[in-house]
């Protein structure tokens, strides 16, 4: 992505002949990113305490880049300037009218900070050095596992093509919270498969669920159906359709439940263990246009 470069300078033009002036072009308002924390703008500080040198913006930024000429850079003066800011912010100010919202990820994802309009502080200890991106007027999402389990949520223990030591490329999200929570739909749609499976390693169950709106099945694998969950059923967001189980797992400390995005109509999940493929996209933007945060 290239960098939003400021106007910093307007030239006035006059051209006279005979000693009449034909023209006057006025100066140009001052435009984004010169380095100054302006009205209008949020803005990053190098340094803690809104210290050192400053990155400012006047709209959201999904990558800022990792490398120069081509990454947003720090730009006023002092400790900083030159520097790429993905990582590199300890503070800031945002004196937009806007809340934002700065992301540990890219794209607007992992764990995030919101700052109200005229806010100044310090990024968290999770976030400090470890910004990615940012969004002005961040919508109201719910965490993933939130929607998979209620109550206090769950936890994601591997993610999308996240596996770190078996063999394939993982297809879905894999997420737990405790065996017999309840599990429940993450979007409305059609079941168009049902395998019940047994608890174990050969005992894999799924559920396929088709939405013809976004023309996605999502598809769940290791849960116990609940016995009135069958094919042909429309299923609302949030109905509980299993309970968190180990079927298809070699022990019940593995138990979670593997959520999957898959294009189309599909009624099994595709290849993870042993597959060097990947069949799916990354699912991130289809369960942020669904309200969710991959968390």
């Amino acid at each position: 992505m290239g960098k939003l470069n400021k106007v910093l300078s307007v030239t006035a033009a006059t051209a006279a002949i005979g000693g009449t002036v034909l023209a006057t072009v006025s100066p140009a308002s001052a435009a984004a990113r010169d380095g100054k924390c302006d009205s209008g703008e949020f803005c990053y500080y190098f340094n803690s305490g809104n210290a050192g040198s400053i990155s400012d913006f006047t709209s959201s930024v999904d990558d800022y880049g990792t490398e120069q000429p081509s990454c947003y850079d720090f730009k006023g003066a002092g400790n900083g300037k030159g520097k790429c800011i993905k990582n590199n912010a300890a503070s800031v100010w945002n004196r937009s009218s806007k809340t934002v919202r700065v992301y540990y990820n890219s794209n607007y994802g992992g764990a995030y900070q919101d700052f109200k309009a005229g806010a100044k502080g310090n990024l968290n200890s999770t976030l400090k050095n470890q910004n990615a991106s940012h969004q002005f007027s961040p919508s109201s999402r719910a965490n993933l596992s939130y929607g998979l389990y209620k109550a206090s949520g769950g936890r994601i223990t591997c993610g999308f093509d996240g596996y770190t030591s078996t063999p394939g490329r993982h297809e879905g999200i894999d997420i737990a919270r405790g065996v017999g929570s309840d599990v429940r739909a993450l979007v409305a749609g059609k079941v168009i498969y049902v395998a019940r499976g047994r608890n174990g390693s050969g005992g894999l169950s799924t559920i396929s669920i088709y939405n013809s709106a976004a023309n996605k099945t999502v598809i769940y694998l290791h849960t116990a159906p609940r016995s009135s969950v069958s094919v042909g059923d429309n299923i609302s967001r949030g109905q509980v359709i299993a309970d968190e189980a180990w079927r298809g797992v070699s022990s019940s400390s593995g138990a979670h439940t593997h959520v999957e995005m898959r294009l189309g109509r599909q009624t099994h999940a595709a290849k993870s263990v042993g597959d060097p493929h990947l069949d799916n996209p990354n699912p991130t933007s289809f369960w942020r246009s669904q309200g969710y945060n991959v968390r």
